[in-house]
């Protein structure tokens, strides 16, 4: 991967690659799975603490030193295992049921999982006992003559085994002569060798190809990253009631929940835990990442972060919504606007240009053009409370800590430093407290 970062914690889809391992051995078994790790590779610990069990590999020396440190690390009433490589994020439960049902039904001591390939290039090749039709070996590409390189029945790096025997055998694993390693493919002649050959499990359904296509590089995270994400996240959103128009362009974490009706344009990018309500339309350019959205709402070119959005919300285009923010229902937030750590109050309008950072904002207030809350003083950020129905001019600062009152006004382009009580307006700079002037009438006018 040519990473600091271990690759099985590479992300796909908001998730490490490792953890859709997981869920498929944990669904297969209902047991807590076993990863092990090497020093080089601590960090698994720290992502997965409290999910999975670790065995450590004090020394990386190949897949069969893997399986001895697991087995140190295993219950000494355990009878079977199953053992997958954590990097085949597309595996599925009922591969990992097959193999270790069809070890169990045949009494076998391990079996193995193997397709056909029409191309078997890089894969190690599995070659067959003339009379069981069981496998006598595994034979790498690196090492394999001309009859065994044409063989397409390749290992797909999946096995089942009776913990009893794989016990006595790991022990009889020799290194490999060029590097020294222990591969656990050694252990199908061991087996061999006891007369308790090993059971092959081939693919009936030429699934194998795509589901156990294991991630060596970035170029192999972005195919498996795309099957991925239409197999398992954008197809079953369409199927349960949501209109993606164009999948291609849409990118939607595992983690994120979309309810019926809902509608997501071209170029949009959901991550993390967001939450979607029926009804809502989420169009070109938005990002919404850790959010939860109402029902109903239309979220246009924007960015929210971390945020509670009401139901019947209109949101942008070009608008910021960053960490903290709850936005009431019915309120809308246009063109080039941002909020930081903000209650936005059910039926406010914030419009263009502006900003409102550690605010809090009442129903029904109008925020102008161009307005600011000064809530850093440069040591400690401030509030701002602005009362319900409230109206700030264009171009106003409001320097906190301030409170607006309720019904409150500011004249455009006012610099705000003191409270303004309710009902009263605020005009200047610095801003003096007035009486407001009742609004014409017609008749007046």
């Amino acid at each position: 991967m040519k990473s600091r970062l271990p690759k099985v914690l590479h992300p796909i889809c908001g998730r490490p690659m490792l953890a859709y391992v997981v869920d498929a051995a944990r669904e297969a078994t209902g047991e807590v799975p076993l990863v092990v790790y090497s020093p080089a590779t601590e960090l698994i610990r720290e992502v997965f603490a409290g999910d999975v069990d670790f065995a450590m590999q004090d020394v990386p020396r190949g897949t069969g030193d893997a399986v001895r440190a697991a087995l140190d690390a295993l219950a000494e009433d355990v009878e079977e295992i199953v053992v997958l490589s954590g990097d085949v994020p597309l595996i599925e439960a009922d591969s990992v049921r097959r193999v270790a049902d069809g070890r169990r039904n045949n009494r076998a001591v391990m079996a193995l999982a193997a397709m056909e390939l029409e191309d078997p290039q890089g894969y190690g090749r599995v070659v067959l006992g003339a009379k069981d039709g069981h496998a006598d070996r595994i034979v790498e590409e690196k090492d394999a003559n001309e009859a065994e390189g044409a063989i397409d029945l390749v290992n797909a790096g999946l096995y089942a085994f009776d913990v009893k025997w794989l016990r006595g055998a790991i022990d009889r694993l020799n290194p490999s002569a060029a590097t020294s390693e222990l591969y656990l493919t050694g252990l199908v002649e061991i087996a061999r060798a006891d007369e308790r050959p090993a059971l092959v499990v081939a693919d009936t359904g030429n699934s194998w190809a795509y589901e156990l296509n294991g991630v060596n590089d970035r170029e192999d995270l972005n195919y498996v990253t795309e099957f991925l994400a239409y197999d398992r996240i954008l197809q079953p959103l369409m199927l349960a009631g949501v209109t993606i128009e164009d999948p291609a362009s849409v990118f939607v974490d595992s983690t994120v929940q979309i309810g019926e009706d809902v509608t997501i344009e071209p170029n949009v990018v959901l991550r993390g835990t967001t939450r979607i309500a029926r009804d809502t339309v989420i169009k070109s350019g938005s990002q919404i990442i850790d959010s939860t959205i109402g029902k109903g709402c239309v979220i246009w070119a924007s960015v929210i972060e971390g945020s509670t959005v009401g139901n019947d919300v209109r949101i942008g285009p070009f608008a910021h919504v960053r960490a903290g923010c709850e936005v009431g229902d019915g309120a809308e937030i246009g063109n080039f606007a941002e909020q930081k750590n903000t209650r936005f109050g059910a039926r406010s309008k914030q419009h263009h240009f502006s900003y409102l950072g550690d605010a809090e904002v009442g129903e029904d207030v109008n925020i102008g053009a161009g307005v600011i809350t000064a809530n850093y003083d440069g040591q400690a950020k401030h509030k701002t409370v602005i009362g319900k129905g409230a109206f700030i001019g264009s171009d106003t600062i409001l320097r906190a800590p301030l409170t607006v009152g309720e019904g409150a006004y500011t004249g455009a382009g006012s610099v705000v430093t003191k409270d303004v009580p309710d009902g009263k307006l605020a005009v200047g700079v610095p801003a003096r407290i007035r009486e407001r002037r009742p609004a014409a009438t017609t008749e007046e006018a």
